[in-house]
């Protein structure tokens, strides 16, 4: 079994250009599927990765 640990002292890198990640820019997109949200590095602007908003309806 894979035990999760939450950390609170742990900065994460980007995996792009490797500094230190204190916050997370976001974007929202609208499409025809419904709205999804693309993460970028603040440093380097890269896209760290998108996500979507379910609805009530997708459980």
């Amino acid at each position: 079994m894979l035990k999760s640990v939450q950390k609170e002292d742990v900065t994460p890198v980007c995996p792009h250009c490797e500094r230190g990640v204190s916050e997370i820019w976001f974007r929202t997109i609208e499409t025809m599927l419904g709205k999804r949200y693309v993460y970028m590095c603040p440093s380097c602007k890269k896209v760290l990765g998108v996500t979507h908003r379910k609805g009530f309806w997708m459980g």
